[in-house]
């Protein structure tokens, strides 16, 4: 019979830690002490906590370990680019291996919003993905499981000790909306505990403007950013296979009532596939339906995955798309994808990693 296995730290949460503690023959001042050692300063080994008793440490890596997951692959590029490939405990016979970039800020004259606002770490929410996005790395191995908010964290407070954090945003593998629950346990997490505020964690999300609108009135702790891709209700339902029949209209009309409730403009993220959707007439249909509303555009030039038909538009043709939509008064940004020979999109790492396996078998 195999022992059962332990529950990691950030497994326990607030409300019932101290009590783990106190089994430990700890304090409730003590259970406080190690959030705040691993949470607040990212002291990641209890040896170091030398706030608690010896024994009570000796006791705590003996029986709670730190981290759920294992690393099972990392990548780094030029730029400094980390990505982590974390493997959390299966269920039944699928993985739950998860992507984690760590994108340290550049000293560049940039209009890369990420590059500018300092250090950025990516999360994700699902292991794999549900929406089948077909130029996206994340679904082409499909869904696996949703993640716990403790695994969420975990990435958090792993992508910390790469280096300085300044924002998040959850645009790694998975729907946020589709695991909200624990998406925002977590970052009550990230927030109260991690010290991360309120404004500098981006959810992104495919909008589905049922569940928009039935949490923009609790004003989420978190800007929204959501994928568009395209202005054409056709078209988005090839590119985003999830939404398929959900008018772009319907989609806009939720962002809208976002910003009446929270106040805060929406960001849509526009990845921009050579010879698909970086056409004039796209811009310019893309300008007449934001036209007015309060929001920006981020351009996200594609970031190439192998074996894929689709391609990386030009600067030339990226710059073109950019200039149509500000000469129509429409606010437009560049993102340009960091760490692309690190497999740095989303998805990419797990994939490669994935059909590795396959390979020896």
């Amino acid at each position: 019979m195999t022992a059962p296995e332990r529950k990691s730290l950030l497994a326990y949460g607030r409300d019932e830690w101290p009590a783990k503690v106190a089994e430990l023959g700890g304090k409730p001042f003590h259970a406080k002490i190690v959030r705040e050692q691993v949470l607040g300063k990212g002291v990641l080994d209890y040896a170091g906590m030398t706030a608690l008793p010896a024994g009570l440490r000796e006791r705590l890596s003996a029986e709670v370990p730190l981290w759920s997951g294992v690393e099972v692959a990392r990548s780094s590029a030029a730029d400094r680019t980390t990505k982590l490939a974390i493997e959390f405990p299966r269920e039944g016979a699928r993985d739950a291996v998860v992507e984690t970039v760590h994108m340290p800020s550049l000293d560049l004259d940039t209009d890369d919003e990420e590059s500018r606002a300092g250090a950025t770490l990516c999360v994700s929410t699902q292991a794999g993905c549900p929406i089948g996005c077909p130029f996206c790395a994340s679904g082409q191995l499909g869904l696996s499981r949703n993640l716990r908010a403790h695994e969420i964290l975990e990435q958090y407070v792993r992508g910390r000790a790469l280096g300085e954090l300044s924002r998040s945003v959850v645009m790694g593998m998975g729907e946020p909306l589709l695991n909200y629950k624990a998406l925002t346990e977590a970052l009550d997490a990230v927030h109260d505990e991690m010290g991360l505020g309120n404004r500098r964690v981006t959810v992104s999300t495919v909008g589905f403007p049922e569940r928009l609108r039935a949490i923009a009135p609790t004003r989420p702790r978190f800007q929204l950013a959501v994928s568009l891709h395209t202005p054409d209700d056709e078209q988005r339902g090839e590119l985003v296979p999830a939404m398929k029949g959900v008018p772009v209209e319907e989609v806009l009309a939720a962002g809208d009532d976002w910003f009446q409730h929270t106040g805060r403009e929406v960001t849509y993220e526009y990845v921009l596939l050579g010879g698909h959707n970086d056409t004039d007439g796209h811009a310019q249909r893309l300008a007449r339906r934001l036209r007015g509303r309060r929001c920006t555009v981020n351009l996200i030039p594609f970031n190439p995955v192998a074996g894929s038909p689709w391609q990386r538009p030009t600067g030339r043709d990226v710059e073109r798309f950019r200039a149509a939509l500000e000469a129509a008064r429409v606010i437009a940004t560049v993102r340009w994808s960091r760490g692309v020979e690190s497999d740095a999109a989303c998805g990419q790492l797990r994939l490669r990693r994935t059909q590795a396996d396959s390979a020896t078998l």
